[in-house]
């Protein structure tokens, strides 16, 4: 299965990450780093309104390469620029050609919160993402047994991060909050066959209390997408390829939203 082949290259490259920066010099590159408050971003995102997170990446395993010209700085000026909540970013090398590079210099660019998109299965990783100036980090229920969860929750909220906690059903709805999660965002691609469905979000939106953000995942191509999420309470959508893919990004976050370009 994809996820498992992701974890399994996750923890090879910290092998090797681990080898070139130590545990203990990586808690000093932290240590070094902004303290953020992960309330504001929680409360940024139960705010009233529609939220988006436009996501920065230039490949995955279901799409192939997305991007070929991939300026990730500009990109992230033109969501912050459209008053994007958040970017995410994408930090797997293997699948999604993705780099902690490029969320040090988003992050540094912009004031607008950037999440650490990656499969987190080691608290070096979250040492690593506060190092490079992330506000919030992903951390996926699928991926992590319920101890796990909870001790990297409570590490980010230490550190200063907040936690995009990933479910994709019922089950994995209770074991976030169980966690202590505050902002859980449910995928609708079934990370075991790569499947997507809207639906999963509209289904599942109902397990979640008001004081926790919801936020919907994959598979959000327009405004009837957005629109139909919004009807059901939904407090975000995350959108990576029909951002990516878009030539006036811009104008595809207003159009999303509903809104006029500012």
């Amino acid at each position: 299965m994809i996820l498992d082949d992701l974890v399994a290259a996750t923890r090879r490259r910290l092998q090797v990450e681990k080898q070139q920066v130590s545990l203990e010099a990586m808690k000093q590159r932290a240590a070094q780093a902004a303290t953020k408050s992960p309330q504001l971003v929680y409360d940024q995102f139960t705010a009233p309104g529609m939220h988006l997170i436009g996501e920065v990446k230039q490949a995955s395993p279901s799409k192939g390469q997305i991007a070929t010209d991939f300026p990730y700085v500009d990109i992230a000026a033109a969501y912050a620029t459209a008053g994007v909540t958040a970017i995410s970013v994408l930090t797997e090398p293997d699948y999604f050609k993705g780099d902690i590079a490029y969320l040090d210099a988003i992050a540094h660019t912009v004031t607008t919160p950037v999440l650490r998109k990656d499969f987190v299965i080691d608290d070096y990783m979250l040492y690593q993402a506060k190092a490079a100036g992330a506000s919030i980090v992903l951390l996926i229920v699928a991926i992590l047994t319920p101890q796990q969860l909870s001790s990297y929750l409570a590490l980010a909220h230490e550190l200063g991060l907040a936690a995009l906690v990933e479910a994709h059903d019922e089950a994995e709805i209770k074991t976030a909050l169980a966690a202590g999660a505050k902002m859980i965002g449910v995928n609708n691609r079934d990370l075991k066959t790569f499947t997507v469905s809207l639906s999963n979000s509209l289904k599942l939106r109902p397990l979640v209390p008001a004081n926790v953000a919801f936020i919907a995942e994959s598979g959000i191509h327009d405004r009837q997408d957005v629109a139909a999420l919004e009807a059901a309470n939904v407090n975000g959508v995350l959108i990576g390829e029909t951002l990516m893919r878009a030539s006036d990004k811009r104008q595809k976050i207003a159009d999303l939203l509903g809104v006029t370009v500012q």
